[in-house]
């Protein structure tokens, strides 16, 4: 058996390390560069630092001897650089003397006088003392070479836990993908799954490379992009223990990582029963050794309040809030980010957004036939989107602004508005289910457990928003597919042009329309002059139309989001206590839907939903934005 020893240098600039323990001298040397000569040694470039491998029990007692003469050599350089100011010829005679003595030195005290490499720093002329700003020392293309030949470790690594799920096959690692071809992905990312399934490497990247796709508007070198990436992606049992599951992952981690200080994200794309199992063992057992970890968690957060704090505490046990992101595929949308950018970067909107000029909001997600199935999953459509999808739009709609972009000072601010939000009553919410016309699925929906329709009225009591009205609509199984924010401003007072608008004075107010799908647009409604003789008042609209004004491909959400965790960018991601506040004002609805107090109205499938939602508009003075 061969014993194989590491030592390990610093190889950065005015670098000071000390001497591994294992070797048995003491020394601490300070150098900007040095020669290594590679016979019998094996030579890589890991995190700054140079690593030495050789084999032989006298390892550490030849490089000691190289530490040795590497300090000499650097203190007469020093000395020749503090002493330049002494005669030529006085320097010359020292440095030839130390230099040759040094040099059996060397031979000495590392037992083979082979070993020195013949190369010789410079940056300094020993024979004049002279030192010029911004040398670089010598290095030996030998030794330059013996570096390219050793592959870095990965300094991010990236697990999908649940990896052969439909949310993992069909959304992440494509978005991983997307990241990785966009340069957006480290070149020496580690990609892993992990499910209990048995599979190989070769099985799982199979399985995701038909989902893997190229940017329309760029696809250069894509199938070489497609290839790397798969080559970098690798596949862990979990098998039925998590806690054994992920000591082989973070086992498997440490292989792909070596000596690098990598970072470490984990997407728990779990079903809720196994979640807080899957992220306890992750804090116990596979967290980064060096970087940072983060954990990225999937909507639903919790049935109702109480079993959301129990969630919320077990995460909290084993990670701390900054490393907990809390995903809404939804808030990645670019209508979300833009938000606030409208808000607070533009005039002509923030000096209005208060009571005093605005009448009502209407929040509208609309999913037509094509996405029936999406909220089939029990949980029904307030605990899955009205909990965090709406909320947070409102709340990034009426916050006050925030003291700078960060997430920590936005979150600040948002949990602030849920705070001040009024608990909803049950008696301003309209609970529909879909049904359907075929005799086999009439009844499948109505069983499911939860609503696939709600219709609220929310109202926020402070200074800023105090009686205005905010109107949500979102349901599934609709004639349209719509999702947009209308933001009505009220009449102008004493309008001299009352008797030209018509007898609807409502179809005279401005409405500023943040439109996210069919087509991504921002619409202002205003008054103007219809040309020719007389004096008649249109409503015409001024539109910014998204795939006219720019050309390039928009990210999906799960790529915006996903780059965000990466960056540590948390303001979409909701907070513990923006969690609990948003739970707060639906108990009281979830609590009569659990008891079975309230019935849901019946609609049509492909139909506008339930006619109590008319009223419900009615009943706080709000006109009804058509289909």
């Amino acid at each position: 058996m061969s014993l194989t020893t590491s030592c390990l240098l610093p190889f950065s600039q005015s670098a000071t390390a000390p001497l591994i323990p294992t070797c048995s001298c003491h020394l601490a040397a300070s150098s900007s560069s040095f020669p290594v000569s590679s016979r019998d040694y094996y030579s890589s470039l890991r995190n700054e630092s140079l690593v030495l491998y050789g084999g032989g029990s006298n390892l550490c007692r030849r490089f000691c001897g190289l530490k040795l003469w590497m300090l000499k050599s650097l203190n007469l350089r020093q000395d020749s650089h503090r002493k330049k100011h002494q005669p030529v010829k006085e320097i010359a005679t020292r440095s030839e003397h130390t230099l040759l003595s040094d040099e059996r030195g060397f031979a000495e005290e590392t037992g083979d006088a082979d070993l020195r490499p013949p190369e010789i720093v410079v940056g300094t002329n020993v024979v004049d003392g002279s030192h010029k700003a911004g040398d670089k020392p010598y290095v030996s293309k030998q030794f330059l070479g013996s570096l390219s030949d050793v592959a870095r470790g990965a300094s991010l690594c990236i697990a999908v836990v649940g990896a052969t799920g439909e949310l993992a096959r069909g959304k992440i690692f494509p978005a991983l993908f997307a990241l990785y071809y966009s340069g957006y992905l480290p070149e020496d990312v580690g990609i892993f799954g992990y499910s209990r399934k048995n599979l190989t490497d070769e099985d799982l990247r199979s399985i995701i490379a038909s989902t893997l796709t190229c940017r329309v508007d760029h696809q250069e070198n894509c199938g070489d992009k497609m290839d790397a990436f798969l080559s970098r992606t690798y596949y862990i049992n979990g098998g039925y223990d998590n806690r054994d599951g992920m000591s082989r992952l973070d086992e498997r981690m440490k292989q792909i990582e070596g000596v690098s200080k990598a970072n470490r994200i984990f997407y728990l794309s779990v079903p809720q029963e196994a979640l807080v199992d899957v992220a306890c063992n992750i804090g116990d057992k596979a967290q980064a050794p060096q970087g940072w970890t983060r954990i990225i968690v999937e909507k639903p957060f919790g049935f109702n309040s109480f079993s959301s704090h129990r969630l919320t505490q077990s995460l909290l046990s084993k990670f701390e809030e900054k490393q907990i992101y809390r995903i809404d595929h939804m808030l990645g949308r670019n209508l979300i980010e833009n938000l606030t950018v409208l808000r607070f970067s533009n005039l002509v909107f923030e000096p209005l957004w208060n009571r005093t000029y605005i009448r009502n909001v209407q929040v509208i997600v609309s999913e037509s036939v094509a996405q029936r199935e999406k909220y089939s999953d029990g949980y029904g459509i307030i605990r899955d989107i009205f909990h965090s999808h709406i909320l947070q739009t409102i709340a990034l709609l009426t916050m006050e602004s925030p003291i700078s972009l960060d997430g920590e000072d936005i979150r600040n601010e948002k949990v602030k508005v849920l705070r001040s939000t009024r608990r909803l009553d049950p008696a301003d919410a309209i609970l529909g289910q879909y049904k359907s016309s075929s005799g086999d699925q009439a009844d499948a929906n109505l069983n499911s457990g939860g609503p696939t329709y709600c219709a609220a009225a929310l109202y926020i009591d402070n200074a800023r928003w105090d009686g205005v009205p905010f109107l949500v609509r979102v349901g599934t199984g609709l004639i349209k597919h719509r999702v947009e924010i209308r933001v009505q401003f009220r009449h102008v007072p004493g309008n001299i042009y009352r008797d030209n608008i018509g007898i609807n004075i409502d179809l005279g107010t401005n409405v500023l329309i943040l439109r996210d799908e069919p087509d991504e647009a921002i619409l202002v409604k205003i008054n103007n002059k219809v040309p020719g003789l007389g004096l008649q008042l249109d409503a015409s609209e001024l539109n910014l139309l998204y795939k006219d004004r720019y050309s390039s491909e928009v990210p999906d959400s799960y790529e915006h989001l996903i780059h965000d965790v990466i960056d540590g960018d948390n303001h979409l991601f909701m907070r513990s206590d923006e969690v609990a506040a948003a739970w707060n004002i639906l108990s009281p609805v979830l609590g009569e839907i659990d008891k079975h107090h309230t019935a849901p109205e019946l609609y049509e499938f492909g139909g506008r939903g339930p006619i109590g939602a008319y009223y419900l508009w009615a009943k706080h003075g709000v006109p009804w934005a058509d289909d």
